[in-house]
């Protein structure tokens, strides 16, 4: 989610001494918040960044939802966002459920829904995800430690060619191939169970560029973070979902930070906003398809350079924007 930690000063309503400042949080609240007593479901809550923006901004928002898988993220948002009181409501749940966890706390439609695609500083920084590259930990990776698969279950499980299918398709690692099968050897001697072992085999087979500041690892860390939580899947389902859960002209904002996401992404709003999906070729339209959403943003967000100065992970963040589009009344036919 490209936070990153920052002091700020004490007074009314002040947050602590350290919270995660939420990427493009002007760009979003912006968007989104549009008249008063609206209602927001935040489908990536995280520590409560993006909530507290949507809360504070003006006008005032009558109730932000704010969903996550990690229940510690949606603790520490509790902790954070109590000040609010019910103005905010913390749910742990995944957002491609929106829909139906919406619906539970009597909110059937919703003025706006903000997917920050990602994981936050806190959850590579520091121990206990298995994400980072710099923690010697067990190889976990999973935002909700209830579900069964975590990532060492899966390197140490998956055949080779499923693993490079992996590596490539989700980390897009030009040498699947070659760290696959030194996975495979590496783990009929020993098993795979920690970050370290896993990212040193790996610097092993693909070597370190001189003055490169990216582990090698990066893409197969990527691969399998996105594989044991199933982010692909569950995106294009949350996506449908925002959809369906938005009342017409309320809004979607979703910020990727790589092409796997931004693409999908993108496809979703250009087919929904679509006045025809039929076939290129065909010499009339056939498809009967009507556009449900109305893209606001042509040109992908970015980051001012101010930003990425101030939070370098908020450099491939990219926002974009969409609107629900009022249904058309149905016009009667003249029956014959």
């Amino acid at each position: 989610m490209g936070d990153r930690l920052n002091p700020i000063g004490g007074g009314p309503g002040a947050r602590p001494p350290e919270y995660h400042l939420p990427v493009m949080a002007g760009e979003v609240t912006r968007s989104l918040v549009a008249g008063e007593n609206g209602v927001f479901l935040d489908g990536t809550l995280g520590e409560g960044g993006h909530s507290e923006a949507i809360l504070r901004a003006a006008p005032p928002a009558r109730l932000v939802i704010g969903i996550d898988l990690d229940n510690r993220s949606v603790a520490a948002a509790a902790g954070r966002l109590a000040p609010f009181g019910s103005r905010f409501l913390p749910l742990q749940g995944n957002y491609a459920d929106m829909v139906s966890l919406a619906a539970g706390q009597g909110a059937l439609q919703v003025d706006g829904v903000l997917l920050d695609l990602g994981f936050s500083s806190r959850q590579v920084d520091r121990p206990g995800y298995g994400f980072s590259l710099h923690i010697d930990e067990p190889l976990d990776m999973r935002y909700d430690a209830g579900q069964p698969l975590d990532a060492a279950a899966l390197v140490n499980s998956r055949s080779e060619a499923e693993l490079e299918g992996l590596f490539r398709r989700f980390g897009e690692e030009p040498r699947a191939r070659a760290v696959a099968r030194a996975i495979v050897r590496e783990r009929a001697v020993r098993p795979l169970t920690t970050t370290a072992a896993l990212a040193s085999l790996i610097e092993r087979v693909l070597g370190r560029r001189p003055g490169r500041r990216i582990h090698p690892a990066t893409r197969v860390f990527q691969a399998l973070r996105i594989a044991v939580n199933g982010e692909l899947d569950n995106l294009q389902a949350g996506l449908e979902a925002a959809v369906e859960l938005l009342r017409p002209e309320g809004r979607l904002a979703v910020i990727s930070y790589h092409s796997l996401e931004d693409r999908i992404v993108k496809n979703f709003l250009a087919r929904r906003s679509a006045a025809c999906v039929c076939p290129p070729g065909l010499p009339v339209c056939v498809c009967e398809h009507s556009p449900t959403m109305e893209i606001i943003n042509r040109r992908v967000i970015r980051p001012s350079l101010e930003e990425i100065a101030a939070n370098p992970r908020s450099r491939s963040a990219r926002l974009r924007l969409a609107q629900r589009i009022r249904p058309r009344k149905e016009i009667a036919r003249p029956t014959i």
